[in-house]
């Protein structure tokens, strides 16, 4: 990973098995993209399905939040403020799913920037498996905010 970000990697508030951010190859004022590989030994996979894992499309939204939203959040807020107290709340999102993701599969996520103010970060936001396939894509959106000191 470029080592001009992982200033905002160190800054997530999730760490393993919550966390779906490997790397950033790019971020700016626009949005952001990374990629993530689910890791098939992964508790989630023994129930979903039977003889047949994919990966719930919960976590493949919580990726796209976690890269497309959290991520560029962390971005705008800055690095040169001090993120002292780091609040992220979802507020919503909307999600079409197209493709399933499978055990050991790394996708890539590209955000793109819909607006930020009053502490509202809107991106879309569409995901892609290693073959360039779009597996999903949608809109996310939450509350950022931090307490400085």
């Amino acid at each position: 990973m470029k080592e001009s970000f992982k200033w905002i990697l160190d800054e997530l508030p999730y760490t393993a098995p919550f966390l779906f951010v490997d790397e950033i190859q790019h971020i700016d004022e626009k949005g952001v993209q990374g990629n993530y590989r689910f890791l098939p030994d992964s508790d989630f996979y023994k129930g979903h399905f039977k003889n047949n894992p994919v990966t719930p499309g919960v976590l493949l939204t919580e990726c796209c939040a976690q890269i497309g939203l959290v991520c560029l959040g962390i971005f705008l807020l800055g690095k040169q403020s001090k993120l002292t107290n780091l609040k992220i709340g979802m507020s919503s999102s909307e999600m079409e799913f197209l493709l399933p993701v499978f055990p050991g599969e790394r996708v890539k996520v590209i955000s793109e920037l819909v607006y930020f103010r009053f502490q509202k970060l809107k991106c879309n936001v569409k995901m892609y498996d290693e073959d360039d396939k779009l597996v999903c894509k949608g809109i996310v959106a939450g509350m950022l905010g931090t307490s400085n000191e």
